[in-house]
């Protein structure tokens, strides 16, 4: 009887997915899902210099029961991190580092954040003296050609590069660095294998195969290829442009990997127990809501409901018994949700702008259904008069974050967020950073531009795809081919127009670009790099996290969007320009809400200007249903989005206002 093979344990622990901007082709998911296909039971996320994906690949592999390795491919200065000498130190060398458990991970936010706001220079760096001070629970691994181990071998400096692999080894710990075996046909790596293996020999100290995964599926190259000439502005054609040598650096399979370095089973083995290792947990075991400090002798609770009460007795002559339940019921869920000490930081933060003068909207989005907000002067909706739910802001039911939505003037936010930080401390305030993808249009065009297909054709396709299917849902190349009969049929018999469509679909939705999302901030109770990873803006040297914020709500953190609307600068303007050159006082919060001319200008759609009126769908809209109260403006306005305008609800609404205004 023959004896079964044994199972080839692998881990893929050097992988470059989509967050390395405009250099990984790798979707997370497409990332999670092709390595449970291979029957892999782990991987690690290796960004370059960033840990941008950290949660969202955390979270799909937990999802689909692979163990997940949390890392980054370092930038290491050539001398200190601060070092600013073009001829010294643009080049950095790359080292790979992986968590091993929770003070690895927290040493690994403390440098990849670092890097980006003391390092940054070309690349976010870090340098030695950072790998001393923050080594602990980390596992490092030599990296690619760029790593410092793998350059000085190739440079034939045997010695040095003994050195500095003893230097990293003392640092990490016996056993906790390793020198990278590759094979992506490549020749300088060919040439450098047998030099590693050699100096693994001499130095006892281990070694690990990685496949430098910058895609997942082998045809995926194209992609990669394309998404590099758009950061560099070159088309495939141009000879001087970066580019891969070779199409190897996909996921591959176990088998494919055992098979690149015959005899060096072990150094496959290796990454899978490597993986194993490293075990850390993602997750808010609780809210992480800064210290908000009250008057002596009271607690954040009875602050809140003092203040709340205050509020309530000013703005109701007569405080019947269904106001007395609303609060009482609403103070109870936030006191036992342990959301007072929230709801106390953004009543500060609204009332500094109010004494300060700064226009603040009168509220919007689900945080109008609470009257607690609403005796706090946060919002200026009065939620029993317009029958709104507190439960669409906070449930009890469904633990999470409540979500203020505020809006400030647009020139004077930033005067809020400098309040902030000087109240809670500049370690502990941050912008939030969002990336830019690449949606249909664009992709179609990035891509027509890059392969070298004339302007009047790729505009020509390009305009093809709408910005909106009937039910709403996100327009994709691959839906708008679906839905339109003139690209259905192009994609069909043009093979230059289906070569356009097939790589702008796979680049579609992927990150593009950072920038700092337009209305979210995140205030901790402790300092931030304690949970998240950092980002210095190049650009603007704007601090912002370098999670976007769904991911910081599953960590813990308390996010607010502080939105600034030009409208609120608009209007303060026209208030300030009435009072010096009429003399006329303007209390906007007093003008009446049911001014006949004010709806017939709204029926004839001369709405330019004003917020969420001033759209091609809303005036139209307008025009059909001529509001004529506030009521109608509120469903106009709810019913101006995509899955409502392609649904027919509109047309089902106006009916339905019409029989009822006839009864």
């Amino acid at each position: 009887m023959k004896a079964r093979n044994p199972v080839k344990e692998f881990a893929h622990l050097h992988v470059h997915t989509e967050y390395s901007i405009l250099d990984g082709a790798g979707k997370i998911d497409d990332l999670v899902r092709r390595t449970k296909e291979l029957g892999m039971g782990a991987a690690a996320i290796t960004d370059h210099g960033n840990l941008f994906g950290m949660v969202k690949f955390y979270t799909r592999a937990r999802e689909e029961g692979i163990h997940p390795v949390l890392g980054c491919e370092l930038y290491v200065a050539p001398r200190g991190m601060e070092d600013r000498d073009p001829a010294l130190d643009k080049t950095a060398a790359h080292l790979i580092v992986l968590a091993e458990n929770r003070k690895g991970l927290s040493n690994l936010l403390r440098l990849v954040s670092e890097s980006y706001v003391r390092g940054f220079y070309y690349k976010p760096r870090i340098d030695r003296a950072m790998l001393e001070q923050f080594h602990e629970g980390l596992i490092g691994m030599s990296a690619c050609l760029a790593g410092e181990i793998p350059s000085l071998l190739l440079k034939g400096r045997q010695k040095d590069a003994r050195r500095a692999a003893e230097w990293h080894q003392r640092v990490f710990g016996e056993g906790r660095f390793f020198l990278e075996l590759m094979d992506v046909g490549l020749e300088q790596q060919k040439r450098l294998a047998p030099m590693l293996i050699e100096l693994s020999q001499k130095a006892s100290i281990p070694l690990l195969v990685t496949n430098d995964v910058h895609y997942v599926f082998p045809d995926d190259h194209l992609v990669q290829d394309v998404m590099m000439c758009i950061e560099q502005g070159k088309t495939l054609e141009e000879g001087d442009r970066l580019s891969f040598e070779s199409k190897e650096f996909y996921l591959k399979g176990a088998e494919e990997m055992y098979g690149l370095f015959p005899g060096m089973e072990e150094a496959c083995r290796l990454t899978a127990e490597t993986a194993r290792r490293c075990r850390v947990e993602l997750g808010a075991d609780r809210v992480y809501l800064p210290r908000f400090e009250v008057p002596e002798g009271k607690t954040a609770d009875g602050y809140l409901e003092e203040l709340t009460w205050e509020g309530i007795r000013a703005k109701y002559p007569a405080v019947h018994r269904g106001i007395e339940e609303r609060v009482d019921f609403e103070l109870d869920v936030i006191r036992k949700m342990g959301f007072s000490a929230y709801f106390l930081i953004v009543w500060d933060l609204v009332r500094f702008a109010r004494g300060r003068g700064i226009p603040v909207g009168p509220g919007r989005g689900s945080a109008a259904g609470s009257i607690t907000a609403y005796a706090l002067d946060i919002t200026k909706i009065d939620p029993l008069k317009y029958d709104l739910l507190f439960e669409r802001f906070l449930n009890p039911e469904r633990v999470s974050m409540p979500d203020f939505d505020i809006d400030f003037c647009y020139e004077r936010r930033g005067e809020v967020i400098e309040y902030a930080v000087k109240k809670y401390g500049e370690d502990r305030v941050a912008q939030i950073i969002t990336f830019g993808r690449e949606k249909a249009r664009a992709a179609i065009r990035d891509v027509g531009r890059v392969m070298g297909f004339a302007l009047p054709f790729v505009d020509r396709v390009a305009k093809l795809v709408p910005f909106v299917i009937g039910d709403g849902e996100p327009v994709t190349v691959r839906r708008a081919i679906e839905a339109v009969d003139e690209l259905r049929h192009l994609y069909k018999n043009d093979q230059n127009v289906k070569k356009l469509l097939d790589v702008s679909a796979r680049i579609e939705g992927i990150a593009r670009n950072i920038s700092t999302h337009a209305a979210g901030i995140v205030i901790s109770a402790e300092p931030l790099v304690n949970h998240v990873p950092l980002y210095k803006s190049p650009r603007d040297q704007t601090v912002m996290t370098q999670l976007v914020h769904e991911d910081l709500e599953k960590l813990g953190l308390m996010k607010m969007d502080m939105l600034g609307l030009r409208t609120l600068t608009v209007i303060s303007d026209a208030v300030r320009h009435a009072r010096e050159n009429r003399g006329a006082k303007v209390e906007i919060e007093e003008l009446p809400l049911d001014d006949r001319r004010t709806y017939e200008l709204f029926s004839r759609a001369e709405t330019e200007g004003i917020f969420q009126f001033e759209g091609t769908n809303m005036k139209s809209l307008l025009m059909r249903a001529r509001p004529t109260c506030l009521e109608d403006l509120i469903a106009l306005n709810a019913l101006n989005r995509p899955g409502p305008l392609g649904g027919g609800m509109v047309d089902e609404f106006l009916e339905n206002r019409k029989k009822s205004a006839s009864k």
